[in-house]
């Protein structure tokens, strides 16, 4: 049997109950339509413009009530979670932007941590300076998962192809992409970036993002995808609220790196 992944398409606010909540509904009709596992948006359980309030909902890794929330809603709904990204505190007084996986018992089996910062000045006069609140993360990340080797990115990563170049060395399948990306950047480049990913390393993404505006001056341009190696977008969602689900036939992807071998043509950085 197949296995098929959901992407979580949300509009979070600064309300950590009321995205919780909104996250636990769109997981339910995750799994009541088959998905074995699903990817949550970067930032899932709090969009604010106020640092203070990031700090005051930063936990310590491994414990803290939107972890707790993750594991509960992975174990109760069944299903293998992408937890979009949390701010974790670090040490240095700054944070980490982090993807934690959990499976289907709930239990916590990796964590990334975001390498690439958002310090960018977006057309339009949107600016944004990650760096200061937030340490870059270090390590690729691939795990085992029941959709395969299963690579961990988010958002602004999603510009730096060597980080994929390096999962191919773990034997990356299936890359998992929370995101929040801005709505004139993901307007022009996102299903462009998106696709590229998937062609160039022959695998499956699954890119779960954040939709519309979240307050003044914050906007994102949604439009969450699962594309397959060949580019071909196998489901999109184009709304606020909601979620895209698609089969993966992982047959299909291992007879096309057989029969157009690029991976295996590599001269350069291999």
């Amino acid at each position: 049997m197949m296995p098929r992944a959901a992407v979580i398409q949300m509009k979070s606010s600064s309300n950590v109950a009321n995205n919780l909540a909104w996250a636990n509904g769109l997981l339910a009709q995750a799994a009541r339509r088959g998905a074995q596992l699903a990817v949550l948006p970067e930032n899932f359980a709090c969009m604010t413009p106020h640092v203070e309030q990031l700090h005051g909902v930063a936990e310590y890794f491994g414990h803290g009530p939107i972890q707790e929330a993750l594991a509960r809603m992975a174990q109760r709904h069944g299903l293998w979670l992408v937890g979009g990204t949390l701010p974790l505190r670090n040490g240095d007084g700054r944070l980490s932007n982090t993807c934690l996986v959990f499976d289907n018992r709930g239990v916590l089996q990796r964590r990334y941590d975001k390498i690439h910062l958002f310090d960018v000045s977006v057309p339009g006069g949107e600016t944004h300076q990650e760096s200061a609140h937030f340490a870059p993360g270090n390590e690729v990340i691939v795990i085992n998962s029941p959709l395969g080797r299963l690579g961990l990115a988010v958002c602004y990563d999603l510009r730096f192809p060597e980080l994929f170049r390096q999962m191919l060395a773990q034997n990356v399948e299936v890359i998992a992409l929370p995101a929040a990306f801005t709505y004139a950047s993901g307007q022009a480049h996102w299903d462009a970036l998106l696709r590229a990913r998937a062609i160039e390393n022959q695998c499956f993404v699954l890119a779960a993002s954040q939709c519309g505006e979240h307050f003044p001056g914050r906007k994102t341009f949604g439009h969450s995808q699962i594309i397959d190696p060949w580019g071909k977008v196998l489901g999109e969602y184009t709304h606020e609220w909601g979620l895209a689900i698609a089969t993966l036939d992982h047959a299909q992807q291992h007879a096309l790196r057989e029969i157009f071998p690029v991976l295996h043509h590599r001269r350069i950085g291999c």
